[in-house]
């Protein structure tokens, strides 16, 4: 399988919501390649700090980090977990973060790491090195629990026949391969007229388990609340609507935007005090046409911005 080159999603669009200054302190929450990094340090003499959990990332991020010394550390972990990882190394206040949520395109196209279902290797989509694997999950909980699994978080509809026929399947074998899973959906989901391949979607759903990705979405948005200064940038790029829903409503909610809710139901402290951001645009912003025909992977992609206001929480 030839790997596609990794392409910054709306890297533009990015960089000009960050606006980097001189100066600064920025995190780039979701490293990977280091698009966005390169990027913030070619276009300001500022710092950059690099969160991963893929320890590869990282490895990578150290060899980037000798074209701009002193400028660029790339740290191991969850971004949801920067508060703590940038204490420990003396980072109490940043001026910008972005996040590129979901799996990177270096995790895709190896068929090791087993997120693709166009290529056969082990069934393990874990980001990082710890954990269950997707293997684990498929072959261990029950059938019920698999069903809601691959309702919730990959919007599947067939998500009970899928979840019956892997129970099927695991009584007689293990399901230990990602080409094992995505033929079995293949026989239980009907291919669909837009040409999505019919386990899409499985596959998604086992990911975001697996990495527990929408808590860490979470828990990333609330840390960016903490750590940005006054007038600092976020800047959010999600693939899916399950994550920029969660972005949507976090932003609305903390730029006092969120709807009204009844007057017989409590409201929690942060809703109802002063707004921690201030959105710059209503709604999302989309890639351009350009960018989608070169990197089709774009096409999906929505980013959402917003500045930290003086509100302290």
């Amino acid at each position: 399988m030839i790997a596609t080159p990794h392409i910054p999603v709306m890297l533009d669009e990015v960089i000009e919501a960050l606006a980097p200054c001189s100066g600064a302190v920025y995190v780039d929450g979701t490293f990977g390649a280091g698009g966005y990094s390169r990027a913030l340090l070619e276009t300001a003499n500022c710092s950059v700090w690099g969160i991963d959990r893929d320890p590869l990332a990282v490895k990578n991020g150290a060899r980037m980090a000798a074209d701009f010394p002193g400028r660029l550390t790339v740290l191991q972990g969850r971004y949801g977990e920067m508060t703590d990882l940038l204490a420990n190394v003396g980072v109490a206040q940043i001026d910008g973060l972005a996040l590129d949520i979901g799996v990177s395109s270096m995790q895709i196209d190896d068929p090791s790491r087993g997120f693709s279902f166009r290529a056969d290797g082990p069934l393990d989509m874990r980001m990082g090195d710890d954990g269950q694997t997707a293997a684990d999950v498929v072959n261990e909980l029950a059938e019920r629990d698999l069903a809601d699994i691959i309702y919730k978080y990959g919007e599947e509809r067939a998500s009970r026949r899928i979840a019956r026929a892997i129970v099927e399947l695991r009584g007689r074998t293990a399901i230990t391969r990602s080409a094992q899973l995505a033929n079995l959906v293949r026989g239980v989901v009907a291919k669909s007229r837009d040409g999505i391949d019919p386990a899409t979607r499985t596959f998604q759903a086992l990911r975001i388990y697996v990495n527990d990705e929408l808590a860490e979405l979470d828990r990333g948005l609330e840390a960016a609340e903490a750590l940005l200064g006054p007038c600092g940038r976020l800047v959010v790029v999600s693939f899916h609507s399950l994550e920029d829903r969660r972005v949507k409503t976090f932003l609305k909610a903390r730029s006092g935007n969120a709807a009204h809710p009844s007057r017989h139901m409590p409201v929690d402290d942060i809703v109802a005090g002063a707004p921690t951001f201030r959105l710059i645009k209503q709604g999302a912003v989309k890639p351009k046409a350009a960018e989608t025909r070169a990197n089709p992977r774009a096409r999906s992609a929505r980013l959402r911005w917003a500045v930290r206001t003086r509100v302290a929480v």
